[in-house]
């Protein structure tokens, strides 16, 4: 069976998209015509899913998932971006009843991948399409680079399952999709019966959710050749502070 192609939204129409649908699909060449003369330097950022760190905090038992984490805050009305301390993970049982609940420290991304033009210029481009639909003072961003690989035969880019991540605004960009099978994208009204399918397969495709209208969950992977994987670069974005565990 062929893969479902995603569907694709003009760049012009994405804040209707996302106000009409909770969500929206961006082809890589309307991304980087987004992020102007930053946009082509996307490629030079792909070499950093190479280093990736495994993920020793999966509680199904497999070894499938390398990762890093960076948290951020971009002033809306400076456009200033400032890398916060590095910090734990945290998300509430409500919206991750796998790993919810729990302070998971990842490795920090590498110094030498927030240097790349197109860092900035994501976070930037992509903040301010998100303030357009939701008028906010400043965004608190959680950066989430991911390989999925698959040498033990199945991974699973969303182990939680179907799910809501807790903030305003997720964008969840591929950056390669190599020697896989699966992976199918799922997005789900959260309060209806509405959804859709698709594959994203066009390294650095964007897909915007908004996060609290949608819910969305990626089926496992196999492996179609050896070495076969799946990277994304998952970027959340919420206007109350980050989540954290209520103070004692």
């Amino acid at each position: 069976m062929p893969d479902l192609l995603p569907p694709i939204t003009d760049t012009a129409d994405r804040f209707a998209a996302l106000e009409r649908n909770g969500f929206a699909v961006l082809s890589a060449a309307g991304l980087r015509r987004l992020l102007g003369p930053a946009g082509a330097s996307l490629a030079a950022l792909e070499p950093f899913w190479d280093r990736l760190p495994p993920d020793t905090w999966l509680r199904d038992g497999g070894h499938y998932r390398f990762r890093r984490h960076a948290c951020f805050v971009l002033d809306n009305e400076s456009g200033e971006i400032e890398a916060v301390p590095h910090r734990a993970h945290w998300q509430p049982v409500a919206y991750n009843a796998l790993h919810g609940g729990i302070e998971r420290w990842f490795e920090p991304v590498e110094p030498e991948c927030l240097a790349v033009p197109a860092w900035n210029a994501l976070l930037s481009e992509l903040g301010r399409t998100f303030t357009a639909v939701k008028p906010v003072l400043r965004w608190h961003i959680e950066a989430h680079p991911f390989r999925i690989d698959t040498s033990e035969g199945i991974g699973r880019p969303t182990p939680e399952g179907a799910h809501r991540d807790g903030v305003d605004f997720v964008a969840v960009l591929l950056v390669a999709r190599k020697g896989v099978k699966g992976g199918e994208t799922r997005v789900f009204a959260a309060d209806g019966p509405q959804g859709m399918r698709f594959t994203l397969s066009e390294p650095w495709t964007a897909m915007l959710l908004d996060d609290e209208r949608v819910i969305h969950e990626t089926t496992p992977i196999q492996p179609a050749e050896a070495g076969g994987h799946r990277d994304t670069l998952v970027l959340t974005f919420r206007a109350a502070g980050f989540q954290g565990p209520a103070p004692e």
